[in-house]
């Protein structure tokens, strides 16, 4: 589905790229000129803040209870305005679909599978970064970013690793968290001898959750900011042994041929998951930091979560590959820009909505959350943008190779893979995905 998904999107993009006052280019073209980008930025900063503002939303578990309060402050901040909200369950897929139109909302959350180069058609920039980097964490504000402007204001940073139950690790006697993928595998094995809990929880039957290990291929792994935008897109078999990607799927098989997952993957569920490792029936999910007050709020059983690095070293240093989670933008077409400007800078300088989930703020010298008590020591790492002669490269290979790695379909292969379900082995997947990257990297980078 997350492949169609895909496909879908970038068939949207090219379509309004041809039509005529799809964004704010009145010409099609993919970005607005000078004049056309100043006046647009005015009008989102310096308008009337007032009117009924629509807020598009994956967040369908909170619509009805903080972002109701967080409507209800707005409102009393700023008389004459109303927020609305449309929780979307499957979000990337429907705004997909309603970016042909003009109607999708007035704020929304920028869908991952969208490339940095269609941005000028579908929303208004919010600043260049040289503007925002005075109030805002400078490292993050590229996360939406294309042609020297800001499309996308990021909700909440994450840090990536992994959710776990610090009771139930203990329980196996486990005093010391993983630094290799060898000791993690050793420490699933333990867990599984010595207590009843599930040792980790895949989560492939809904797709999404193997796509929270390709973060790890970047910063976890490489420690190497411009890693992802900058050298994957131009390196030769980056799917070969001892090289990230390599390394951080080969995990995820061999936890599950290795039988320390679920007995079944395939039919796994991601709502009860969540209760399940609150109560200490799992031990261990690959989640993005988003996920940890999500566990805690589960069940009666909070102060059991905590949240490890990705099991790997580089010289005894560990890394965390950090970026911005879903990204707040103005809608081009939207009537009352300036009021949904506001309510992006409401979630974001006055909420608090970022520590209350767990993550980190965008905001200059806020606070890390108590939930990543494990991340005192490890330097976080986010992606440097693309240079020139790489914008929107990584973009290209990674969708003309059909790979899509931040889809579930291939990641697929690999579960099958390891259940014995198909005739493949690992090294066949990344065998094929060497050769698929290198044949996409010859067309665009020709």
């Amino acid at each position: 589905m997350q492949k169609k998904i895909v496909g879908i999107l970038m068939s949207v993009c090219m379509a309004a790229s041809m039509l005529a006052g799809c964004g704010s280019s009145q010409d099609g073209s993919q970005g607005s000129s000078e004049s056309q980008s100043e006046a647009s930025v005015e009008d989102v900063q310096d308008g009337e803040v007032t009117g009924t503002i629509t807020v598009l939303t994956n967040r369908t578990d909170l619509v009805d209870t903080k972002f109701a309060d967080y409507a209800k402050q707005f409102e009393e901040k700023y008389p004459g305005t109303e927020v609305k909200f449309e929780a979307i369950t499957d979000y990337e897929g429907d705004v997909a679909i309603r970016l042909q139109t003009e109607e999708y909302g007035d704020v929304l959350s920028i869908p991952n599978s969208m490339a940095n180069v269609d941005f000028p058609n579908y929303f208004e920039p919010l600043g260049t970064v040289e503007e925002l980097k005075d109030k805002y964490k400078e490292q993050f504000l590229f996360a939406k970013y294309y042609d020297g402007k800001v499309y996308g204001l990021a909700s909440t940073i994450n840090a990536q690793g992994i959710v776990y139950n610090k009771r139930i690790w203990a329980e196996a006697g486990i005093d010391k968290l993983p630094a290799t993928p060898e000791e993690f595998l050793d420490d699933l094995s333990i867990i599984k001898e010595k207590t009843d809990a599930i040792p980790y929880y895949t989560n492939a039957a809904a797709g999404w959750p193997l796509t929270q290990w390709q973060d790890h291929c970047w910063g976890s792994v490489t420690g190497d900011a411009d890693y992802h935008n900058n050298i994957i897109p131009r390196e030769e078999n980056p799917f070969s042994q001892g090289k990230s990607c390599y390394v951080v799927h080969k995990v995820l098989y061999d936890v599950i041929s290795n039988k320390l997952c679920e007995e079944d993957p395939i039919t796994s569920d991601w709502e009860s998951s969540k209760v399940m490792i609150n109560n200490g029936q799992i031990a261990t999910m690959t989640l993005g930091s988003w996920a940890i007050q999500q566990c805690m709020d589960a069940g009666e059983n909070a102060d059991d979560i905590g949240y490890m690095p990705f099991p790997y070293n580089i010289d005894g240093k560990q890394y965390a590959t950090a970026g911005a989670d879903y990204c707040f933008a103005v809608n081009s077409h939207s009537k009352n820009k300036a009021a949904a400007r506001a309510w992006i800078d409401f979630m974001i300088d006055e909420s608090g909505f970022a520590l209350s989930e767990g993550g980190i703020s965008l905001l200059n010298d806020s606070e890390m959350p108590a939930t990543l008590k494990d991340f005192e020591n490890i330097t976080l790492v986010a992606d440097n943008p693309a240079t020139e002669e790489n914008e929107g490269l990584f973009d290209m290979i990674n969708n003309d190779s059909e790979i899509a790695l931040y889809a579930d379909p291939e990641k697929m292969r690999i579960v099958e893979a390891a259940l014995g379900t198909s005739s493949e082995s690992f090294d066949d997947i990344m065998n094929d995905w060497n050769v698929r990257w290198s044949e996409a990297q010859k067309e665009d980078i020709e």
